[in-house]
């Protein structure tokens, strides 16, 4: 099929991809001569009542159905990819979880000396089987010298497990040893070393048997020497009050 039979009704954009189909196919030479020989003979050979059929007439009904066709298949095309256009896949967004609030530590009132005052605390993260007591120093001036002292009772079970503090680690010595029923850690200040103003913590993390792990004999210690000489000393428990 040449575009001159393309009928005129055709949309344009569909003529466009039937003048390139047509040019791009490569009809079977030999074939198409045999179809036209054998129309010839059936057309020669009319029956009873049956007028002949003329040749060119033939070919132009042949031409005419393969363009239909030809239409009728582009035009299906267009209309099912109009209709098969899939939406758009939903998404699902994953909200995280709104944090667990912190329960607030059973906090003791310190003492207060100078310079120096201070509090204690049981981590609101201990559980039946590990705890973590926790000292607040807080200073109004800098401190030359500093010991804090915390100890935790034997209650059955009770090891230590680590010690952290805000302060740098390089600046303390640290140990952690079983002295009369208790579990002492014991935090020194290297000499030369000093201790800006503000408020430090002081951590001792240890095990303990299994069960809610009683605190009430729990104490600590803090020694310190402001930078104008001033000695100062304040002690407390972890007894919530």
């Amino acid at each position: 099929m040449t575009p001159r039979e393309v009928p005129e009704e055709v949309p344009e954009e569909v003529r466009a991809r039937l003048r390139a189909a047509a040019g791009a196919h490569r009809p079977d030479r030999a074939r198409m001569l045999a179809r036209i020989e054998r129309g010839r003979a059936a057309g020669d050979r009319p029956g009873p009542g049956n007028a002949p059929t003329p040749r060119g007439g033939w070919v132009r009904v042949a031409g005419a159905t393969v363009a239909v066709a030809g239409v009728l298949a582009v035009c299906g095309y267009g209309v099912a990819s109009v209709v098969r256009e899939d939406p758009p896949p939903r998404r699902t967004v994953a909200a995280s979880p709104a944090p667990a609030p912190r329960t607030p530590a059973p906090a003791a009132r310190g003492g207060r000396d100078g310079p120096l005052s201070s509090g204690g605390a049981v981590d609101p993260h201990s559980n039946a089987f590990w705890a973590q007591s926790e000292v607040t120093l807080s200073t109004t001036r800098p401190l030359t010298s500093l010991r804090v002292r915390l100890a935790v009772a034997q209650t059955g079970g009770v090891t230590s497990t680590g010690a952290w503090r805000t302060l740098p680690e390089d600046d303390f010595t640290l140990t952690a040893r079983e002295r009369a029923g208790f579990l002492v850690f014991t935090w020194t200040l290297r000499a030369g070393r000093t201790v800006p103003a503000g408020d430090w913590i002081f951590a001792g993390q240890y095990d303990h048997d299994r069960g809610g792990r009683d605190a009430g004999d729990d104490r600590y210690t803090i020694t310190g020497t402001a930078d104008d000489g001033q000695r100062a000393t304040v002690t407390g428990d972890f007894t919530a009050r």
